[in-house]
């Protein structure tokens, strides 16, 4: 799977590491020169790294997104990530948008224009407006589109399976990417050497026909 990002802040950086890790290919679309030179020594895989604005066709068409599978808008901006998302689709015919929203209240416009919108602070809202049920697999944010799903597994406190492995070395069904995990109060992003802990709450990305597989990996239930 071809991915363009837009965007170099800590969201856009941990995004691009993940599916390089997961074996996707990955263009990064970064405005500040200091930080595109840094991700370019930092990021896996030396993945292609273009300096410019992703509101420009001229940067989108260098970083090949005529050929993305999915295009994805993470800056701070919610303006910048709405005119990314809309040049690539109808200029550029990305078969599929995903945006990072800071404002909950903008939400409606991005999915009216059949952008798929990811906010923060929605998910964080329904994981506190559903905490009873973290006990289990549960579905914290489904696509609009598509089978893809954000969710949790707590992991058991007794006999964990994944605990104190690489997450580099774990099964994973295809198409998971464990995003972070919950410990106590502190909110830990994933990398391929972390390790877990017992009772961690994992927040993966799936498809939602590998929800089960995914529960079995981390549980062995």
């Amino acid at each position: 799977m071809y991915v363009v990002i837009n965007g170099g802040g800590k969201v856009a950086s941990y995004l691009a590491r993940q599916l390089l890790e997961r074996g996707h290919d990955v263009a990064l679309i970064e405005k500040r020169e200091e930080i595109a030179h840094k991700l370019a020594g930092e990021l896996p895989g030396h993945p292609l790294i273009v300096h410019g604005d992703g509101c420009d066709a001229a940067f989108l068409e260098d970083a090949g997104v005529m050929r993305a599978d999915v295009f994805v808008a993470a800056t701070g901006d919610d303006d910048d990530n709405l005119v990314s998302c809309q040049l690539s689709k109808v200029a550029f015919g990305v078969p599929r948008a995903v945006a990072r929203v800071n404002n909950p209240k903008n939400e409606h416009i991005f999915n009216t224009l059949g952008i798929e919108a990811i906010s923060s602070t929605t998910i964080i809202s329904r994981m506190i407006e559903e905490e009873a049920t973290v006990g289990d697999i549960h579905t914290l944010s489904q696509l609009r589109k598509g089978n893809m799903a954000i969710v949790e597994v707590r992991l058991p406190v007794d006999r964990c399976v994944v605990c104190g492995k690489r997450v580099a070395d774990l099964n994973l069904p295809v198409d998971c990417i464990l995003i972070a995990l919950i410990r106590g109060d502190d909110v830990i992003p994933v990398h391929g050497d972390t390790e877990m802990q017992p009772g961690d709450i994992v927040i993966a990305f799936t498809n939602t026909e590998h929800e089960k597989a995914l529960k079995k990996a981390l549980t062995g239930e």
